[in-house]
This record gives C-alpha cells, structure tokens and sequence, in this order.
C-alpha cells in the first residue's frame, strides 16, 4: 500500500456513540505537528473587509441581544466554513478533541453506545468488560437522568455529561422496560477498549464480520477476527460476509488496510485536489486474509465514505459481490487543520475515486444484489447477538450467495482494462 505524501493522518467522521459522540459523516485527513500557517497570508479585498466590519458593527450595535466579541466571531468563522459544503466545519479546542479521541480505539468513559429513540436517548450497546456492562446497564435502556439532570431527548447534552476522566463517578436514571420505577446505576468511569469489529460463524466454514467504523486500531481488531474464525473452522473459511451496513466511515488509512486484506494487487483508492498533498493513490499489497474465499458485502443508505471505499474497490476488483442498497455517495476527503489558537477546521481537500475511476460523490454504489431494507423485527425476549445476526434477511440473502456465486474474474480484468483507457 502506498502511502500519502508528508504526515497524514485520516480522521473518523462518523457516530462514535460509543464513548459520546455523533459527528457527521465523511473522511478525514489531520496534518501532524504544529498548528498549520499558510506560508503566505493571503490579504482580504479592502471592500469585503469593509463589508464584514460593517456588517459586525450593525450586529454588535443592534442586534436584539448583546453578543460578546469571541463569540461573534466563532459564529462568522463557523458560518464561513460550514457554507462551503456539507461536510466542512469549524472546530472548537472541545470538538477538536473529541474527533481526534474518536479515532483512538479507547476512551475514558462508561462504555456505551446511544442514540436517539423516540423523544428519549436510549442504549444501543455496552462494551464488553466496561462500568456500563458490569454495573448491569442493557441495550434498550432509556437514559432518564444524568446525575439527578433530565435528559430528554437532548443526545448532545447526555453525550457531555457521561464524559469524564477516569475515576470520576456519574450516576444514570434508567427506565427499563418490564421494570416498575426508574433504576438507578452509580458508575465509575475507566478508560473503555472499543472494538469497532464483531465476529462470529454462521455455519461450518462460513463466517460473518462487521465492522462499525474505521478507527486507528480496525485492521488489527479485522486480523484478529478472522484468525479466530480460522481457529474456529479447523476445515478452513469457505467463505466470509463483511457487513458494512450503517458504517459511517472513518479513518482513511484504515479502510484501504481492511480493503488490502482482501486483495492481491491493483489500486484501492485514487484522490485528486488542488494541492500535492491532496492528490495521491493507494494500491494494494500482496496477501489475502481468507486465501481467496468468496466475500460477500452488505452495504446499505448508511454505508459512507471509508466503508464506500472498502465497497467500492472489492467491487471494482470483483473480488467481492455486494448486496443490499445503494450507499450513502459520500466520495470527498476532510483534512483536519490545527489552528494556531486551539481548534482547527476541518476542510474538504480531496474527491477520491474507485480502482474503475468513478467517483461516487453524490451517487452511491449500486449493490450487484439489490435488497430492498427491511425493518428490523422485535428481538425474541433474552435473544443474543448470533441469533439476531441470523435471523437477518440479509445475511440469508448472503449466505446463499456464499454457497452458490464466485465473483467473476473476468469482471475485474474488464474493469481493469477500462481503467486503462482512462486518460
């Protein structure tokens, strides 16, 4: 895999619910070291600096409510970078903070993953070995308060209040379903190892792998998956269904290793920008994690960014066969910039595109089994997470797909090819 130029690290932009956060979707790119300055200062036109400061004393002199000056202009630098696109923002010293320790694999907190449900904040799932676990807390659990504050549906707020350093105490106000009265938790925060990858088999020789996001330490958690289910399956994997579905993305360089762990050769993923920096190309590396087993991928409307990389070249490379719905289209690439005060932006600086050239950027990929997403079906009472993973329609669909269809080879040599052609 060849690397980007200079030092460059690609930053979660998905949920990471699981230690507090909800960011929005997309790739991301950190410039390592010192807070970035341009080597040359580029001067603002004297009539839009004049407008500006017009339009800045008009609100400070009669604006319904007195706004103080830093915050004044932490709303004109949020409103300038915010307009550029979707996915551009301004980050405070707190929001600056919070997308780096996302990318980490570890957080000092109770170990949760919310979201919001109805007007209320609820569990989605408790990791494994964590304060939330031990202390009996449950998916499904509806967060009432927070240290005696209600909640509500104010994810943003239980999100703040659940953070803490480690050893610090918080108390959650639970309502659980089938429980008369709230119920409350007293926990201990620590620091919280967060797996983004599950696994498990689903018959003899045929495994199942999801990955949530794309944090620093996936393709490690990935290898150490599949050599489980090897361990598992003494007659070997015959075949693999990676689950991408609602995989918000995350760190570049983690998805092209994960995407490199199923391939031999060819290009993962190419980028283009204005600047060096900006334009690059990752290929592939020999070695296949599962010896050129069949591999399935589930993909669907929440599947973005990273993970559309990940889709997107096993596609590309017929190396895998796709199933679900069209993804998210989310093929633009964010670097996140320090600033010299605290902070930083995060500014996107690249469209990247799939081994074929396509870019995806507002039009997804397109499945090569397109299923129609089903609601989710109420859980049996006591039901664990390999038979909810077995009951999935999805999962069917690709486990047929395993025992029935290869990719095509002479699919990927056509893609390739076309590739070629491209000037």
């Amino acid at each position: 895999m060849h690397p980007r130029p200079r030092t460059f690290l690609t930053l979660i932009a998905g949920a990471a619910l699981g230690f507090g956060g909800a960011m929005a979707t997309g790739v991301l790119a950190e410039r390592g070291g010192e807070a970035a300055r341009p080597a040359s200062q580029p001067v603002l036109p004297w009539e839009e600096a004049s407008l500006f400061a017009e339009v800045y004393a008009r609100i400070k002199r009669e604006y319904v409510r007195d706004i103080d000056d830093h915050t004044l202009m932490e709303k004109a630098l949020r409103g300038m970078v915010a307009g550029l696109d979707p996915h551009s923002a301004y980050l405070d010293s707190e929001e600056f903070e919070e997308i780096r320790l996302s990318t980490m694999g570890s957080y000092p907190g109770v170990g949760i993953e919310v979201a919001p449900a109805d007007g209320t904040v609820k569990i989605l799932h408790t990791f494994e070995n964590s304060p939330a676990q031990r202390a009996g807390l449950r998916p499904d659990d509806e967060i009432v308060q927070i240290d005696g504050a209600e909640v509500g549906a104010d994810l943003t707020g239980a999100i703040a209040r659940l953070r803490g350093p480690s050893g610090s105490t918080v108390k959650l106000t639970i309502r659980r379903s089938g429980v008369a009265g709230p119920m409350e938790f007293p926990l201990r925060r620590a620091e919280v190892e967060v797996s983004s990858v599950s696994a498990q088999t689903l018959e003899p020789g045929l495994g199942y792998v999801r990955i949530t996001t794309f944090s620093e330490t996936t393709p490690e958690d990935l290898r150490q998956a599949i050599t489980e289910l090897k361990r598992d399956n003494i007659a070997g994997l015959k075949g693999l269904i990676l689950d991408l579905r609602d995989n918000p993305g995350g760190v570049l360089e983690s998805g092209v290793a994960v995407t490199d762990d199923f391939l031999e050769r060819g290009v993962i993923v190419t980028a283009d920008g204005r600047t060096p920096e900006a334009r690059f190309e990752m290929d592939a590396t020999p070695g296949d994690l599962i010896d050129g087993a069949p591999l399935v991928v589930l993909v669907n409307g929440g599947t973005a960014s990273a993970s559309e990389i990940v889709a997107g070249a096993l596609k590309d490379h017929a190396r895998a066969v796709l199933i679900g719905s069209r993804t998210y289209g989310k093929g633009s690439v964010q670097t996140v910039m320090p600033l010299t005060h605290g902070g930083a932006i995060k500014l996107t600086t690249s469209l990247y595109f799939t081994p074929s050239g396509a870019s995806i950027q507002g039009r997804g990929i397109v499945p090569d089994i397109v299923e129609k997403e089903a609601a989710a079906a109420a859980a049996p009472a006591g039901e664990g997470e390999a038979s909810r993973v077995l009951r999935d329609p999805e999962v069917q669909v690709g486990l047929d797909t395993l025992k029935h269809r290869a990719p095509s080879r002479d699919r990927a040599a056509r893609v390739l090819a076309a590739r070629l052609l491209v000037p």
